[in-house]
């Protein structure tokens, strides 16, 4: 049976989501582009992509998609201007197929220009409707993000102009968790934001890749990851694996072939850091990772890279405003990074996360048109260089 689903992501992330989607087959008509992912770049932010897929295609979401946070099922969509009315309505969705009365629950509802506004009565009355058709009130817990394990079952609920969505998630924990980063630098970044920069560079997985800025080591890894074909996935536990419905068998078959496309390529990566305690964790997660054979660590200033021979990529997420409080220090070390580049790296693509363009323009490089991409809950730029 066929479900609308809907692939969350960070706005700005939706054409590589998107991407990833028609290389499992999955987008449809709405098939983005040919070329590289990301290729056209939108002008709208939406959050995540929808598209419709089996049971099976929740569980190879979940396990293939690299940019994406969540993957929901969309449980019902129906007009509700009083709460006699969600209930009943609500009442009649299949919530059996992803709920046992054990199990505890947890609402993240939002209302906008709807007669029903509450949020906290929406969410109750949503409560009082599984009851009815489950026939047993549903174990209600607050929800901890943060939280990786014991997680309840996640309803999402969204109230527009009287229209309700209710949606289930099937992922738990948000996906960015892999299960190899446990020691992190100062401003870790998302390993669904790091990927996305990779695919973002049009990468071919073959040349040199450098990053020169490392921090705990996420783009280096998530660029060995991509190279390699590990489903990103792998390592992790998922919320549909608790439905009353899970076919461990497929899952397990699945997980196989997944893992039999798994390739020995060993890229050309270099990865470094002034900080020696952020390369000291960049290596423990490459090695959780399994990749660190293929990632050469260094403990040094941007001043003395020494890339491998050439050309290839830079992908890098430099410090901005948020870590260095000075804006002429910020202008100076970009510039840096410019002559550096320049100097060393002729003829090499540069992809990197910044907090403006002012600061872009201070490396000297040549930039295409970039995309405003969201991270850690700010606006950033998302740009594509030539050296």
């Amino acid at each position: 049976m066929m479900e609308k689903l809907f692939a969350v992501c960070a706005p700005g992330l939706e054409p590589f989501t998107a991407w990833e989607l028609d290389q499992l087959s999955l987008m449809g008509s709405h098939s983005p582009a040919e070329g590289s992912p990301g290729e056209k770049w939108p002008g709208e932010d939406f959050g995540g992509v929808e598209f419709r897929g089996s049971l099976y295609d929740v569980y190879r979401t979940n396990l293939h998609l690299r940019t994406a946070s969540r993957v929901l099922v969309r449980l019902g969509e129906f007009y509700a201007s009083g709460f006699p009315e969600l209930r009943r309505k609500a009442g009649r969705l299949p919530w059996e197929n992803h709920l046992v009365p054990e199990r505890a629950i947890a609402f993240r509802a939002t209302c906008q220009k709807s007669r029903l506004y509450h949020e906290g009565a929406v969410a109750e009355r949503l409560a009082g409707a599984i009851a009815d058709r489950l026939g047993k009130p549903p174990v209600i817990r607050k929800y901890h993000e943060k939280a990786e394990t014991d997680l309840p079952q996640l309803i999402v609920v969204r109230l527009v102009s009287n229209l309700c969505t209710i949606s289930i998630d099937s992922s738990g924990a948000l996906l960015h968790k892999r299960g190899y980063r446990l020691a992190t630098g100062k401003a870790p970044l998302r390993e669904t934001l790091a990927s996305g920069m990779v695919m973002a560079s049009r990468w071919n997985t073959l040349s040199p890749l450098l990053d020169p800025f490392c921090g705990s080591g996420t783009i280096p890894i998530e660029a060995a990851l991509l190279a390699r074909k590990v489903p990103p996935g792998e390592r992790r536990r998922f919320a549909f694996m608790d439905w009353p419905h899970f076919d461990l068998e497929a899952w397990d078959k699945l997980l196989a072939d997944a893992r039999k496309g798994v390739v020995s390529a060993t890229p050309k990566i270099s990865a470094s850091d002034r900080d020696a305690g952020a390369i000291e964790a960049a290596q423990a997660n490459a090695e959780r990772a399994g990749v660190a054979d293929c990632i050469e660590f260094s403990c040094r200033p941007i001043s003395a890279i020494e890339p491998p021979p050439g050309p290839g990529w830079v992908v890098t997420n430099p410090p901005y405003g948020v870590r260095l409080s000075k804006t002429r220090d910020l202008r100076n070390l970009y510039a840096q990074f410019g002559k550096v580049l320049r100097t060393r790296c002729p003829g090499w693509s540069v992809t990197l996360l910044c907090e403006s363009l002012q600061l872009v323009r201070s490396t000297g490089l040549t930039c295409e048109q970039g995309i405003s991409i969201a991270n850690g809950g700010l606006k950033r730029k998302l740009m594509r260089c030539r050296v």
